[in-house]
């Protein structure tokens, strides 16, 4: 045990610099999901409406999708460190403003805080994950992104249960305090971190002076570029369904199993630690990067399978397993793709290309959000048929990805290896 952890604990003990990214990741990460029950505590408090807890997601979401194109030209054009520590501390400022919604007729304030929220976080998350190649070797690369999805997953796991208590027992007000102070040591962090950055040159810089011109750019070199545009969409493909989902458990813990926050935090812990244990399992069964992208469609069909279980239990222990199961999938598939990413794209693209993904990402799971919520809204099928539903069409997401998506991998990665092979006997 101790020799299959030992990469892990070498990379956090001799990388400085990765050490501190990784320490702010976790702290800012803890806030986050200590935070997010709150929120949606409040929306239960205020208004009970399905249909405006389904909408913070989506206003989440949309913010981030409108606001990643700037995002990623940004990213690219300035210096990353720097964007990071200004994204976390307008971030805890404004967290601390939802403590001013105390009525109904202030619930649109939640809305407008998560939208600020989120413009923030659609500058510091590709500005993170685009650092993390530049602060770690390439061979700590994969080991760096399982590190950084397990602590992800551990501390979901841990924020979402202890924020489920917390909003319940102690009131949403302190829950907020604790979230705005978290961005601020992240930042702390951040600011005592050496990350390099392969900035543009002065011309580049001049021919993208206008923001349109280089956000262009970043569509047209992931159009031109199929082989990075193909680990892009992973995401948003996944998201297209699991979205709905995992909204959906906020009501199944509501309305199903009658366990409100604490429910909540139970099911969200549980999808928290499959996303840790499905990279570092993923990575044990596919071992050769150049199937990673035909794992993705297995991933899908198995996550969809395993939802189905879900959609028909009632078990609050039968549906935490089944949950982990489908998350070990969605986890597997996010570090996959990222690394692919990281890999294949130039740091002088990497923000546009993460903020692009970030894009596709957030507009697959609002709209995923938003047509589940109205199917509930409208009582066009119950909480259970809808889940079902959405499980059974990742299973075909799955099946499209293996026979549309996979094929075309394996032509690249064949005539990468008869380059290198190749390259090989010239030498």
């Amino acid at each position: 045990m101790k020799n299959k952890l030992k990469p892990y604990t070498d990379l956090v003990r001799h990388n400085v610099n990765y050490r501190r990214l990784w320490l702010a990741q976790i702290i800012s990460n803890f806030g986050d999901w200590f935070g997010i029950l709150a929120v949606y505590a409040i929306i239960q408090k205020y208004s009970g409406s399905e249909f405006l807890l389904g909408l913070i997601i989506v206003v989440k979401m949309l913010s981030l999708a409108f606001s990643s194109p700037l995002a990623g030209y940004i990213t690219d054009r300035f210096n990353r460190r720097h964007l990071m520590i200004i994204s976390d501390i307008a971030r805890g400022l404004l967290v601390l403003c939802f403590i001013f919604i105390t009525t109904s007729e202030l619930l649109w304030l939640a809305y407008v805080i998560t939208a600020l929220q989120m413009v923030f976080s659609a500058v510091f998350e590709p500005s993170k994950t685009s650092s993390i190649p530049n602060v770690t070797s390439d061979k700590e690369l994969v080991v760096a992104n399982i590190l950084s999805a397990a602590s992800w997953s551990i501390i979901f796991t841990s924020g979402m249960a202890i924020g489920g208590f917390a909003t319940a027992y102690l009131g949403t007000d302190i829950v907020f305090i604790i979230n705005g102070l978290s961005y601020a040591l992240s930042s702390v962090f951040i600011y005592r971190a050496i990350i390099p950055q392969d900035m543009m040159s002065d011309e580049e810089k001049k021919r993208t002076a206008n923001p349109l011109v280089g956000i262009t750019e970043g569509f047209r070199y992931l159009k031109n570029n199929s082989h990075v545009l193909r680990p892009a969409m992973a995401k948003g493909t996944f998201t297209m369904c699991v979205g709905a989902m995992v909204y959906m458990l906020i009501i199944i813990a509501e309305d199903v199993l009658m366990l409100g926050s604490i429910g909540l935090g139970i099911l969200y812990a549980a999808r928290g630690i499959g996303t840790g244990l499905g990279p570092v399992a993923g990575r044990r069964i596919f071992k050769k990067e150049s199937g990673w992208i035909r794992s993705i469609g297995f991933f899908m069909i198995f996550c969809g399978m395993m939802y189905g279980f879900v959609s028909s239990m009632n078990s609050i222990l039968l549906m935490s397993i089944f949950v982990i199961l489908a998350h070990m999938a969605s986890g597997s598939n996010w570090v996959f793709s990222t690394v692919l990413l990281q890999r294949r794209a130039p740091d002088v693209f990497r923000g546009r290309v993460f903020s692009i993904e970030w894009l596709i990402f957030t507009v697959a799971q609002s709209v995923s959000v938003m047509a589940a919520a109205l199917i509930l809204e409208l009582e066009l099928l119950t909480i259970r048929q809808t889940m079902g539903l959405f499980s059974g069409l990742l299973v075909v997401s799955g099946v499209v990805w293996l026979f549309r998506v996979a094929p075309k991998e394996k032509i690249y990665t064949d005539e990468i290896e008869t380059h290198y092979q190749t390259e090989k006997t010239i030498t």
